[in-house]
């Protein structure tokens, strides 16, 4: 998992499937003009407020899954022991619920930053 870390404390890494293989990453290189300067001022207000934002910029999914939320953008996000932030993934919003395949992909991206930890495999 890649690291940042906010002046508040909070790291951010990102979940890391394989390795060298960033989900999140790939999402954000495809982000363009409002999608994604508005998931950029997003990002920054997670790592700056960590498990204090709330609705209507974040909002829970499940057990320890979350979801920032801009006009169309989702990113996935959970987080571990010791002020940690796991970026996992993120979606275009095309309806008001989250489709079954990317609701059962991030929980199992979840149980996998779970059961392993923060470590990179």
């Amino acid at each position: 998992m890649a690291t940042t870390s906010s002046d508040a404390g909070w790291a951010v890494v990102e979940f890391e499937r394989a390795r060298e293989e960033y989900p999140i990453r790939a999402f954000l290189a495809s982000l363009e003009g409002r999608n994604a300067n508005e998931t950029a001022a997003l990002l920054a207000q997670l790592a700056a407020r960590g498990n204090t934002l709330r609705e209507p910029r974040s909002a829970p999914v499940d057990r320890n899954l979350f979801e920032l939320r801009g006009h169309q953008v989702r990113i996935f996000y959970c987080f571990l022991p010791g002020r940690m932030i796991v970026l996992l993934d993120g979606t275009i919003k095309k309806q008001n619920k989250i489709a079954r395949d990317v609701l059962d992909r991030m929980r199992g991206y979840r149980r996998e930053v779970e059961r392993r930890g923060p470590r990179v495999p």
